[in-house]
């Protein structure tokens, strides 16, 4: 396997991680989020999610839960994955964490 089929696997499983984690942590079950990943595979799914001008239903599901970090948007800007997405996916990322939380980096930074 290439080392970008590699990063492309692990970040495929990272988005279905995310589904796991959403339904253990915020009992959210994102099925239609599943499908996608399962049809599109993970970076197609991101960029999709990303390039659309609304806020998606997931989003706001794990914002009500306090799990931002479970994001899609999350999950591009780790320095692992950001490779996959332009700077204007990226930028769409920060500031939809941005604007649901305005010190989402300070304590994001510290995880990661």
């Amino acid at each position: 396997m290439t080392d970008l089929k590699a990063k492309e696997a692990a970040f495929q499983e990272a988005m279905l991680e995310i589904y796991r984690r959403a339904k253990a942590e915020c009992e959210y079950n994102a099925i239609r989020f599943l499908q996608m990943v399962t049809d599109f595979g993970g970076v197609e799914t991101a960029k999709k999610l990303l390039l659309s001008d609304d806020i998606q239903y997931g989003f706001t599901k794990l914002w009500e839960c306090g799990c931002l970090s479970l994001t899609v948007e999350a999950h591009v800007l780790l320095p692992e994955f950001r490779h996959f997405f332009t700077r204007e996916m990226q930028r769409r990322a920060r500031d939809r964490l941005l604007a649901h939380d305005p010190h989402f980096f300070d304590h994001w930074k510290e995880q990661h």
